[in-house]
């Protein structure tokens, strides 16, 4: 239920309204970014809501019960405030969105709407499109431990014990070629980057300290050597170009499996997982001389 003040209540009831929509957006990083589809900027509840040109929103729906309510908003990516370098570096996932219906003669008078989150960004030549979700999608996400084979924590966090600032599981280098924003090669000899076996860093993380993506991160889909050359190749290209000599750090990956774990960390312990675990092929199966029944092992008296 909205809360609507005696003021903007005698605005609507008066038959003659002055209305316009108004976004707000704020971002985990802390920046609060205000749009409107007035002509003119609008200031209330400490904001400025910029005047915009492209910047669109499609219907709004809400419904009772718990399903998700979603809208979308269109904007330029030449927008001064809007920049794609953003977008593709993660600024705005899951930015906390609050639409408004204000009356644009008096913006002391507003009523919230929605509230929300950024949830999916599809990018065009000149435009991108954002997905508003509502609060109840949160309900959809996994919450706790879950039931499964693979380990359900991250290497490094606490659950988990290894401590990645520990020299045997990071990098400190720098990029010696650049082939594209998501490819990138290292030198093997000399750097540092001879000492880790082969896949090392593979399901990791690489944080850039240096260059225009300096502050940024993102996660590693595949270490290989290719001759004397060490490639790393990202699951998303940088933002921003990445220049030969930009530093960056990378630490050690895992795939989540209990043989990872045991083998490659000597985790075993703490292992978040439940890799003895039933499949199908147990539930499925009935009894037989010489068969396995506990966990594909021969049960002997």
């Amino acid at each position: 239920m909205c809360n609507i003040s005696p003021d903007m209540q005698a605005h609507l009831d008066s038959g003659t309204t002055t209305l316009c929509h108004c976004w707000r957006l704020t971002r985990r990083d802390g920046l609060v970014l205000g749009f409107t589809d007035h002509d003119r900027d609008l200031s209330f509840d400490g904001s400025i809501f910029e005047a915009v040109s492209g910047f669109l929103a499609t219907e709004m729906r809400e419904t009772i019960g718990l399903n998700v309510d979603n809208m979308e908003v269109d904007s330029a990516l030449s927008s001064l405030s809007l920049k794609e370098e953003d977008l593709l570096a993660g600024l705005y996932d899951d930015a906390r969105v609050e639409i408004f219906r204000v009356n644009w003669q008096d913006p002391s008078q507003y009523i919230l709407l929605r509230y929300g989150s950024l949830g999916e960004i599809s990018r065009g030549e000149t435009s991108f499109s954002a997905e508003v979700r509502g609060m109840s999608h949160y309900l959809n996400q996994t919450q706790g431990r879950s039931y499964q084979p693979g380990c359900d924590t991250d290497l490094g966090s606490a659950k988990c014990g290894i401590d990645l600032d520990s020299a045997q599981y990071r990098l400190e280098t720098s990029v010696s070629a650049q082939e594209d924003r998501r490819l990138i090669t290292l030198l093997t000899v000399g750097t540092g980057a001879e000492n880790f076996a082969k896949g090392w860093f593979s399901h990791g993380l690489l944080h850039w300290t240096s260059g225009q993506n300096e502050g940024l991160e993102m996660e590693i889909k595949r270490d290989y050597f290719e001759g004397s050359l060490r490639k790393i190749s990202l699951w998303l290209p940088m933002a921003k170009t990445v220049g030969e000599g930009d530093q960056f750090v990378i630490t050690a990956g895992c795939d989540k499996n209990f043989v990872t774990c045991r083998e490659r960390f000597a985790n075993a312990a703490n292992f978040q997982g439940f890799p003895h675990m039933p499949g199908n092929d147990f539930v499925l199966s009935y009894p037989g001389t010489g068969s396995g029944n506990l966990d594909g092992q021969s049960f002997q008296r």
